[in-house]
């Protein structure tokens, strides 16, 4: 069993708690198919179902053990163009882009995008039955179905401040039609990006591997390749964690 793999159940296992034996049709179906609109739609209507409560689905960790790679990257620019515009790409029901948006002491507008509408509607009333009020007064969020091979349909160059990724290209790297996709999420989220920005990715792939995969699928057309670098999260659960944080250079042309 790989780490993700490892994660994942155990992240499903918190989930179903005396379910999983029922539920366990519906994890198979994601674990083949994670490129798939209809598998998390699935998922994330198996795991809300029944359920009283709203609880937020974290792939691999939660806000407050990558609060400290997020936050700092959140400062006003030196030539204004508040707010600053962030992406979480595949939030699913994450709690990550509500607190960033909650802790944000410059101006943000949050988007957390994801391909399942369930996913994007559970979010959407659960911020609405809680009513978070955000550090400082001008910022907004917004819940929105987006495929994230889908980036240039809804992001002109240069429009985002920080495009943050826990897990999503994980996910499409492990499914069987992924790895195309992935590469192609990682050059239209670099096209998206202000030249003072940053995607960060979460992920539990050895440096080794995922700093040259992410050095070579950057380069393409219109794109002069991007600066990676890599800091250790932690272990979690006997998994390391790493942040990559990939900056695009100068584009040869648009």
């Amino acid at each position: 069993m790989s780490a993700f793999t490892k994660s994942f159940a155990l992240a499903c296992r918190r989930i179903y708690s005396k379910n999983i034996r029922q539920h366990s049709s519906v994890t198979a179906e994601l674990m083949e198919n994670m490129d798939k609109k209809s598998a998390w739609d699935r998922f994330y209507s198996e795991t809300s179902s029944g359920v009283p409560h709203f609880k937020n689905f974290e792939w691999f960790f939660g806000f407050e053990a990558v609060q400290g790679f997020v936050m700092p990257l959140l400062r006003a620019p030196s030539l204004p163009h508040p707010p600053l515009r962030v992406l979480d790409m595949g939030c699913g029901t994450s709690a990550l882009g509500p607190c960033v948006y909650r802790d944000s002491a410059v101006p943000v507008r949050v988007t957390c995008a994801d391909i399942s509408p369930v996913a994007v509607r559970l979010m959407r009333d659960h911020l609405q039955d809680t009513a978070i009020q955000p550090r400082n007064a001008s910022s907004r969020i917004e819940f929105l179905e987006l495929d994230c091979t889908q980036l240039h349909r809804h992001y002109g160059s240069s429009s985002l401040d920080l495009i943050v990724d826990k897990g999503t290209t994980d996910a499409l790297l492990r499914s069987k039609e992924g790895t195309e996709k992935a590469a192609s999420a990682l050059r239209q989220s670099l096209r998206a990006l202000r030249r003072s920005g940053s995607l960060l990715q979460f992920s539990d792939e050895d440096p080794d591997a995922r700093l040259v995969w992410l050095e070579t699928a950057a380069l393409d057309e219109g794109l002069a390749g991007a600066d990676v670098g890599v800091q250790e999260v932690g272990v979690l659960r006997g998994v390391c964690y790493y942040c990559y944080q990939v900056t695009p250079r100068h584009e040869v042309n648009t």
